[in-house]
């Protein structure tokens, strides 16, 4: 479970989680009361085994989801990963980013289905038509390509060369 300290370092990191501090909290208070409506009406929805408040308690609050997510989507962490950094089970990682990320999506944070957006300008054409800020993800990834002038194959048949 993160602590109190440490999810502020979190929160303030912006390389972390690419967002403000300030915008955090929004996403918070926008999207937290969202989802707990959303987790009490499934409760209420389904037959009770046990009594109102039996069960198993979250070890996570409503912010350290927020958090987990936001950490996958920035940097496409693994879940095991995350799940070691919050000290719970990859099952909760799993659900937290599956319950959290619709509602990110319905508060505007993803661009429309079946949209591709190519270029700087069409980006920029794509917020400013609605007077929104956009978030670009600059990752790098890297892509194995051959040496200049070389296909990446040997002329031997069956052998393959090695490409630096």
């Amino acid at each position: 479970m993160v602590g109190n300290r440490a999810r502020a370092a979190i929160i303030r990191s912006q390389r972390i989680t690419g967002l403000s501090p300030d915008v955090i909290a929004e996403i918070v208070a926008e999207v937290g009361p969202l989802w707990h409506e959303r987790h009490q009406a499934s409760l209420v929805a389904r037959t009770r085994r046990r009594a109102v408040g039996a069960g198993a308690k979250h070890k996570l609050v409503f912010v350290d989801w927020l958090l987990a997510t936001l950490v996958h989507l920035r940097h496409s962490t693994n879940h095991d990963v995350l799940a070691c950094w919050f000290g719970v089970d990859r099952s909760t990682i799993t659900r937290a980013i599956g319950e959290v990320r619709p509602l990110l999506a319905e508060r505007g944070c993803t661009i429309a289905p079946g949209r591709r957006l190519r270029t700087l300008a069409e980006v920029i054409d794509y917020l400013g038509a609605d007077g929104r800020t956009g978030i670009i993800d600059g990752t790098e990834i890297r892509v194995r390509r051959p040496a200049a002038g070389r296909t990446g194959r040997s002329s031997s048949p069956g052998r393959t060369s090695r490409t630096p």
